[in-house]
This record gives structure tokens, C-alpha cells and sequence, in this order.
């Protein structure tokens, strides 16, 4: 009875954590005066409090599509490739599959970001391309961690029940494998939100431009614009998935 009451007190404070941060996102990005009035007051010396030329809220809408186009392709090849290299025909590509997801997320993204561009040109396309590789491999990794550890019993009994292998693996696989795969996805989809700021050095837009232009006018406020509504996001969306993760 006293671990019920303690997941329902822990997951009631990770929900009034969401709320706040969601909150306070929000805030930033739609009372932008709130925003400058602190920023003046924590910064006296500094004029320039906030990002010229665009709202924090396209920023925000920026890095949401960013990190939720690479985050949606990485899962979609992620769970993919990993469901493949499961299968008796496509275990011989187990090793070759994993090896090339492995070496693409050692590559810094201001690398992959950098040779893309010559290819698809600046802006969102080269962002989004640095962000599926290194979204990928937590994907991959967990589905096949998940599906491997599944019970060779429970397959076989499956089997015994007259299933076919589309319906072991709808049915039985992936259900048992599921909690393994949402802490993969998690993993990529926080590693992403923090990426992302990157592509703002390369045109994308995103969080990342007033913390690159705080960087360059050492302006510590400006700096804060960006990584602060980051940090939110960022946490939101762990505690977010990670009820998710629980109820599964």
C-alpha cells in the first residue's frame, strides 16, 4: 500500500513540474514584457534584453519543428531497423546496422551539420539530418534490447497458439518490448531538444539564435533567452515521457 501512495505522491509532483514548466514556457514566450522587465532588472549594463527581429515564440515554434520532424523519422527508422535486424532474414545485419548507427552519433553535430550543407544547403534540412543520426541510435538500441529479452517461452507458446510471426510480433514482441523502446525514444527526444540550438549557427532558427548571439555580444541575457525556454522544454518533455514510460 505505501509504494502505491508513493507512485501516486511521485507522479503527482512530476505532473505539478510539467505544469510549471509548461507555464512558464508559455509565459516567456507570449509575455515577452515579463521577460524584459526581469532581464533589465538582473542585467542593468545591458540594453539589449531580448532577441532582435524575431519573437522568442517563432524561436519556440522553430525548435519544436526541428526537434519533432528529426525526433519522428529517428523512431520511425529506429523501431524499424531494429524490428528488421530481430527477424530471422535480417539478423545478419544485426552487427552492420548497429556499428553504422554507433559511428553516426560520434560525429559532433556541428560536423555532420557542416558537410551536409554543401549537399542540401543551409537551414533546416542540415539541422534536422544531424538530429536523426544522433536520435537514432537510442531508438534502435532499446528496440532491439526490448525485443531480445523477450521470453523465447512466450514465443513459442505464442506459436502454440497458432500465430503467425506478424501477429507474435504485433501481439506479444513489441507489447513486451514496448517499455524498453519508450526509453529509447525518450532518451533520443531530450538528446535532440538540446541539439537542436546547434542549428542556428547554420540558418535553422531555433532556440540556439540568441544563445549564439548572446555568445557573440557577451550579452549573458540573451544567452538566457535561449537556453532557459531549453531547460523547460527539455525537462516537460523527460517527465512527460517518462509517465508515459511508467504507465506502459
Amino acid at each position: 500500500m505505501g509504494i502505491g501512495v508513493n507512485q501516486v505522491s511521485r507522479r503527482v509532483q512530476e505532473w505539478v513540474i510539467i505544469l510549471v514548466c509548461t507555464g512558464a514556457l508559455l509565459a516567456m514566450a507570449m509575455l515577452p514584457e515579463v521577460w524584459d522587465n526581469w532581464a533589465k532588472q538582473a542585467f542593468p549594463g545591458i540594453t539589449a534584453t531580448t532577441y532582435p527581429g524575431t519573437s522568442l515564440l517563432q524561436l519556440l515554434q522553430e525548435h519544436l519543428l526541428l526537434v519533432g520532424l528529426s525526433s519522428l523519422i529517428a523512431v520511425a527508422l529506429g523501431i524499424g531497423l531494429g524490428i528488421y535486424v530481430t527477424r530471422p532474414h535480417g539478423r545478419e545485419y544485426l552487427e552492420t546496422a548497429h556499428y553504422i548507427s554507433a559511428i553516426a552519433q560520434t560525429f559532433p553535430p556541428v560536423a555532420v551539420i557542416a558537410l551536409a550543407v554543401p549537399a542540401v544547403g543551409f537551414g533546416y534540412r542540415p539541422t534536422i539530418l544531424a538530429l536523426f543520426l544522433y536520435g537514432i541510435l537510442p531508438v534502435f538500441k532499446n528496440t532491439i534490447a526490448g525485443l531480445e529479452n523477450v521470453s523465447p517461452e512466450v514465443i513459442e507458446a505464442a506459436r502454440g497458439l497458432g500465430m503467425s510471426p506478424i501477429q507474435i510480433l504485433k501481439r506479444v514482441e513489441v507489447p513486451l518490448a514496448l517499455n524498453a523502446i519508450i526509453a529509447g525514444i525518450r532518451t533520443s527526444v531530450i538528446i535532440n531538444i538540446g541539439t537542436a540550438t546547434v542549428g542556428a549557427a547554420f540558418g535553422a532558427g531555433g532556440l540556439g539564435a540568441p544563445i549564439i548571439a548572446g555568445l557573440v555580444r557577451d550579452n549573458p541575457a540573451l544567452i538566457l533567452q535561449g537556453a532557459v525556454p531549453v531547460a523547460l522544454m527539455a525537462i516537460s518533455a523527460d517527465l512527460l515521457l517518462a509517465q508515459w514510460e511508467r504507465s506502459v
